[in-house]
């Protein structure tokens, strides 16, 4: 039997270079999209040991060994959709470690075929919960 995985979130090859640029830079980090507005409509790129997800933030995977994070009323809006997270030219909120690299992350979305949504719903995203 031939074991599928869907993933969540990927990255484009530009966000992969920033991404392990920043991490040499500033050691692990990680990726939070609040879905609030102004910078909380983008990803917030940060030090991992600066973040702190709250319980109900939902993880949707690790992209070069960051990983990115979720709000849960942004995720209730786009479970439906895989995230791309893309790196382009242009500059960042002000908080993010992407901010004065000259390059932006932004994220990016498409639907979830048929079959990729059966499967993510036998297998539900993990939230971040308190143990």
């Amino acid at each position: 039997m031939i074991k599928i995985t869907i993933e969540r979130v990927s990255a484009t090859e530009s966000a992969k270079v920033l991404i392990r640029k920043l991490t040499a830079e500033h050691g692990e980090i990680g990726f939070l999209q609040s879905g609030g507005c102004c910078e909380g409509s983008g990803p917030l790129c940060m030090p991992i040991k600066e973040m702190r997800p709250s319980a109900m933030d939902v993880i949707l995977g690790k992209l070069e060994g960051a990983t990115f994070y979720m709000s849960d009323s942004h995720y209730s809006f786009a479970e439906n959709m895989h995230t791309i997270l893309d790196a382009v030219p242009g500059s960042s909120g002000s908080f993010s470690l992407d901010c004065g690299s000259g390059l932006a992350f932004i994220t990016r979305g498409r639907l979830y075929s048929d079959e990729e949504l059966a499967y993510l719903e036998k297998n539900p995203a993990k939230r971040c919960g308190y143990e």
